[in-house]
């Protein structure tokens, strides 16, 4: 009998170690709220990122500055809109994206939630480290060893995403202040390059793109990343602070970092911004600067994808998945990732937003009032209703990037948020059930008054 109870105290101290302090699977309770501050540090920290500067310098070479400008700030308004809904979502519900989408899609319905972010994220790593290694090579003339440099920095920058929002926060704080410096050194080594603010509106473009297309890369600059923003959010301690910290953290990052790419992408009239940071004679400083951000937005891109792996296998540890990641992302920065760029921000700009706005549909036309903890949630295998909705959305943001309808992601996110609500109605009318069952006196998250 002594023996039994040695081994089940034994047990339960094993579990114990496995406790998720993240919350991966679970609410975040309000014990473990925490400061407006940390949050926005961390997303403003995420946005900081090259690839977005480097979005900016591929469309300076194809709109006139007045034009660059309209679509800065249109895309930006629409994706800094976005993060902040969903953003607040997740501050009430205390839950991260893929665990709204559990809600949303049903336990097999937000398995693709977790391929489709987890898997967008793994690219946007595969992406940085790529592009860490590209930047360190040609700064030290050393681009023999590209592969080596990159492998090394892929690694190493992963490693703080085991250690939790905790070291995003550290690696955060660091790396905002050297990299606004650099914000600022474009666009005044492009003014200056150009003879004047009033000469940079006279730059003729060497290519040309369509408006709505480039709203398009604008937002797919960062709408994965966006979307994910509830990984961080559902940590405020208010809807309120949630929604404030997503907008702002986003409109003011994504602005800062699109607006020196497009600057010195129109000055030089080359969309690849290793390239404009040779001919600006800034490469050094800009590598030491550098460093510092994607080591900031690939740590919280591992994070998240090591957050949609343990949800996609139901494990409370991430640490597996957040391994799993970084060996897939860094074969694919040293085979050539970086070549499609354009073509994965276009992707991402039609294919993500109409999942956004299903989750945020769902929850005003089903969990608004109130919500069941998701412990006492018999969820359903697929929520066909919503999945139907998910598809035509996806479908309609699709077909008016083909005929230049509207904007494409804006479409998506609409069209998202309101077919949830006619797919519920049809199936209302057509006496089909599609809710999940909810446990006899289960407990709520919360209840509206």
């Amino acid at each position: 009998m002594e023996a039994e109870i040695i081994v089940k105290k034994e047990s339960v101290k094993t579990e114990k170690e496995y406790v998720d302090i993240d919350y991966t699977l679970t609410h975040v309770p309000k014990h473990a709220r925490k400061n407006w501050i940390a949050i926005f540090s961390v997303l403003l920290g995420f946005t900081f990122i090259v690839t977005t500067m480097a979005a900016g310098a591929n469309l300076g070479t194809s709109l006139m500055l007045s034009d660059l400008l309209k679509v800065l700030l249109i895309g930006n308004l629409i994706l800094s809109t976005y993060v902040g809904i969903l953003c607040w979502i997740s501050a009430k519900t205390g839950l991260n994206t893929i665990l709204l989408a559990r809600y949303s899609l049903g336990k097999l319905g937000s398995k693709w939630t977790s391929i489709i972010l987890g898997g967008t994220q793994v690219f946007w790593y595969a992406f940085q480290a790529a592009y860490m290694g590209k930047v360190f090579t040609a700064s030290l003339g050393l681009e023999s060893y590209f592969i080596p440099i990159t492998v090394f920095w892929s690694l190493f920058m992963g490693a703080f995403a085991l250690w939790g929002t905790k070291g995003m926060e550290i690696v955060a704080y660091l790396s905002i202040p050297p990299f606004l410096y650099l914000a600022y050194k474009i666009p005044a080594a492009s003014i200056e390059a150009a003879g004047g603010v009033e000469k940079l509106f006279l730059i003729e473009p060497a290519s040309t793109i369509t408006f709505t297309a480039a709203i398009t890369i604008i937002i797919g600059a960062f709408i994965s990343g966006g979307t994910q923003a509830p990984n961080w959010a559902r940590f405020a301690k208010t809807p309120k602070a949630a929604f404030q910290v997503g907008f702002f953290a986003f409109l003011i990052g994504n602005i800062v970092m699109a607006i020196s790419g497009m600057l010195g992408g129109l000055v030089m009239q080359d969309g690849d911004m290793v390239n404009i940071l040779m001919k600006m004679g800034i490469i050094v400083m800009a590598m030491i600067i550098l460093i510092f951000n994607i080591w900031t937005t690939n740590t919280t891109a591992a994070y998240s994808f090591g957050v949609a792996g343990a949800e996609f296998f139901n494990k409370p540890n991430k640490a597996p998945f957040v391994i799993g990641g970084l060996i897939i992302a860094t074969i694919m920065a040293v085979t050539g990732i970086y070549e499609v760029f354009i073509s994965f921000l276009t992707f991402l700009g039609i294919f993500v937003p109409s999942l956004g706005g299903l989750i945020i549909g769902d929850y005003i036309f089903n969990w608004r009032k109130s919500m069941p903890l998701i412990e006492n949630v018999n969820f359903r295998v697929i929520r066909t209703s919503n999945l139907i909705a998910y598809l035509l959305a996806t479908l309609g943001a699709y077909i008016s990037s083909v005929y230049e309808i509207g904007l494409p992601s804006l479409n998506g996110i609409l069209l998202g948020i309101g077919l949830v609500y006619v797919m519920k109605k049809i199936y209302q009318a057509l006496g089909i059930a599609d809710d999940h069952e909810i446990q006899k006196e289960a407990g709520l998250v919360y209840k509206a008054e």
